[in-house]
């Protein structure tokens, strides 16, 4: 830029693989961090009234989402069992075994030293993350859900022909824990959220996506805009922070959602280190009813780090490069 300083928004748009879809949340975050005045908190944050949700945050946990089917009515452990259930599982998801045939070595590529899933189940021992429907499990999919997620399957099996055969993930564009909902991943847990009398910044490390969510009553846009974060509205009630989430771009399917998904969050500060979130998965085209779980969000240090995973990755390239190798190998 001929030696002139660069702007927030310019700084960010010179980097190398920060597309569009990254700009506008990077470049806001940058400014709410930076800036002497939208990077405070509340008033009333600041004298530790509850509704301050500032800070980083982390919700790793080895309490599954859904409840094993072994334990079918039972939604919480007793103390005893959520230790057993600790040892078992961590015993179970080590990547550092060396026990079962080749298969499962290779299984196990990555060891345990990339991993931060968290060992211990949610403070309250329940055995699932979602706490309705009452057995809790993800209620089933609509014959139109199932018949898309046959077709992904079917996609993940063959050769891709397009890294649009690729999972999400794989492609750098959105991460696994970034949702919205916000659930644990096997790493990169930590969650930042900035907060501002206008706007609420959740940065989530995993793939560096970010929601600025405003709290001015404003609308959603028209059903026409799609993002794949959806379109986030926020409000109080009391000390509960609540977000409305709709504009879904339908590309994520997050366990089996489309583009109607309707999300529900709230965000309540129930302890100096603890953030009890909640969220309601409505979007009827996709599942047979709505759905909700919870997850604690327990205060960290951080700090958060690089998550360097970006858009048009070379091991994709190399992925497709193999497919159209293996293809020519069979004529």
């Amino acid at each position: 830029m001929d030696g002139q300083a660069l702007t927030p928004f310019e700084r960010i748009d010179s980097m190398p693989g920060m597309g569009i879809r990254h700009l506008a949340p990077a470049a806001l975050v940058l400014v709410l961090i930076g800036s002497p005045i939208m990077g405070q908190a509340p008033a009333d944050a600041a004298k530790g009234h509850s509704r301050d949700l500032s800070g980083i945050w982390n919700n790793s946990t080895i309490t599954p989402l859904e409840r094993p089917r072994e334990l079918a009515t039972k939604p919480f452990f007793t103390a005893a069992e959520a230790g057993d259930f600790e040892k078992n599982a961590n015993r179970d998801l080590n990547r550092d075994r060396r026990d079962g045939p080749a298969d499962a070595d290779v299984a196990r590529a990555y060891n345990e030293a990339w991993f931060d899933r968290g060992n211990k189940t949610v403070p309250s021992h329940r055995t699932s993350l979602i706490v309705d429907p009452p057995n809790g499990r993800i209620p089933a999919l609509t014959s139109s859900a199932q018949q898309a997620e046959t077709m992904r399957a079917e996609a993940l099996r063959r050769p891709a022909t397009g890294p649009e055969d690729r999972l999400i993930r794989e492609r750098c564009i959105v991460g696994d824990n970034a949702g919205p909902p916000l659930i644990p991943s096997p790493y990169n847990n930590n969650i930042q959220i900035v907060e501002t009398p206008e706007y609420v910044t959740i940065l989530t490390e995993m793939v560096h996506d970010v929601r600025v969510i405003p709290l001015d009553a404003s609308p959603h846009p028209p059903q026409q805009v799609r993002q794949w974060l959806g379109d986030s509205r926020g409000h109080w009630e009391g000390n509960t922070l609540v977000v409305d989430t709709t504009n879904f771009n339908g590309k994520t399917h997050f366990r089996g959602a489309d583009q109607n998904l309707h999300l529900t969050e709230r965000f309540t500060r129930v302890s100096p280190d603890q953030i009890l979130y909640q969220f309601t998965i409505d979007d009827p085209t996709a599942f047979i009813s709505r759905w909700s779980g919870e997850v604690p969000m327990m205060r960290t240090e951080g700090p958060l780090f690089e998550y360097a995973c970006h858009e048009g990755n070379y091991g994709m390239e190399g992925l497709l490069r193999g497919a159209r190798a293996g293809e020519q190998a069979q004529k």
